[in-house]
């Protein structure tokens, strides 16, 4: 919670394209849940009563639907982009105004690449944090809850069953969360020493030439380059199970609700 309070203090000045983001969001979710409750009247009027007014009328909700739904997503794309993009600048001219206060000792242990990283790699990874995670936390939990409520709206009971899987979720979002907390550090780190490798090589090239160390040199950078493709490599394997794990959670809500729904159904409480 902390690392996500620290962004909010971030776009706390670009709070009202942050309020227009977050209302196309809960707008997008509101859009999802109601299509969710269309598809009730969809099987029961059109393909058990067979009512040809709501054949006519429900593809065309569902077309306005779909066009909303669209059109907030621009609206959602686009302001957070703008605070992200914001959040960028601000952080680059901060970083920058820092480091002419900085005494020359800084400047002299440390290398120039890593300052150099600092300023860009570093600070677009807060960028990515912002529209990216942030993004994804606030439209996630606007979806949960619209969904939630047509299912509680639907059947209480039913609700309950898709919610035995949220604490399996929250775990698992956790653990790769701090895994991937941990590789990104490591990243930086890497990120700044192959920097500082490329500065070096540029400013001393001379030097390299005069004693033939361009194969030297050349193995140093693939070395430094092979364990950054490393880190970013079990990076990409953390997020890539993130998906798989959520799709057979849900999977798993799913099946639970097609059993119930299906018993109540065959017992003739509930229509389709």
């Amino acid at each position: 919670m902390p690392v996500y309070l620290r962004l909010l203090r971030l776009v706390r000045p670009y709070w009202r394209r942050l309020a227009l983001a977050m209302s196309c969001m809960a707008l997008i979710a509101a859009v999802t849940a109601a299509t969710a409750l269309l598809v009730k009247p969809v099987l029961d009027d059109v393909f058990f009563r067979r009512n040809w007014q709501m054949l006519v009328l429900l593809p065309l909700v569902v077309l306005a639907l779909f066009l909303l739904k669209g059109l907030f997503l621009y609206g959602e794309e686009y302001f957070m982009g703008y605070v992200g993009q914001r959040v960028i600048a601000d952080m680059r001219d901060r970083l920058y105004q820092h480091l002419q206060r900085l005494p020359v000792a800084f400047f002299t242990r440390t290398p120039t690449g890593v300052i150099i990283s600092r300023i860009t790699n570093d600070v677009n990874l807060i960028q990515a944090a912002v529209t990216n995670a942030l993004t994804s936390v606030l439209k996630d939990l606007f979806t949960v809850v619209g969904l939630t409520g047509v299912l509680l709206y639907r059947d209480w009971q039913l609700a309950l069953l898709a919610f035995v899987v949220l604490p399996f979720a929250g775990g698992f979002i956790v653990k790769v969360g701090r895994k991937l907390r941990r590789v990104s550090a490591e990243t930086q780190t890497a990120m700044g020493s192959l920097s500082t490798r490329i500065h070096e090589t540029a400013t001393g090239t001379r030097i390299v030439k005069a004693f033939g160390m361009e194969a030297f040199e050349s193995r140093r950078f693939a070395e430094e380059n092979r364990q950054l493709f490393t880190l970013l490599m079990r990076a990409y394997k953390a997020r890539a199970l993130t998906s798989p794990a959520m799709e057979l959670l849900a999977g798993i809500g799913v099946a639970f609700i097609i059993w119930y729904g299906g018993a109540k159904v065959m017992a003739g409480s509930h229509t389709p």
